[in-house]
């Protein structure tokens, strides 16, 4: 398996952990600790410029889809 399939299999499960449970994966959870660690780590190399152009654009989407599920604190 190329680093391409391995990133995209990574990024059909975490699109498929949201729209399953309606939430973005925590830290706190040690069987949800991978997909957040890919996660930030993807969205450091966003930030900083150094992500692959091909995967940007597909990046930007789980971005949005992250935003609508985010977390609401119960308190407010």
């Amino acid at each position: 398996m190329t680093r391409d399939e391995e990133w995209l299999a990574k990024y059909y499960e975490y699109a498929n952990f949201i729209k399953t449970n309606g939430r973005c994966p925590s830290k706190h959870f040690l069987e949800e600790h991978q997909l957040h660690s890919w996660w930030k780590h993807n969205r450091q190399l966003l930030n900083a410029g150094a992500m692959k152009l091909e995967r940007r654009e597909l990046f930007a989407r789980l971005v949005a889809l992250a935003e609508g599920n985010r977390h609401v604190n119960q308190y407010e």
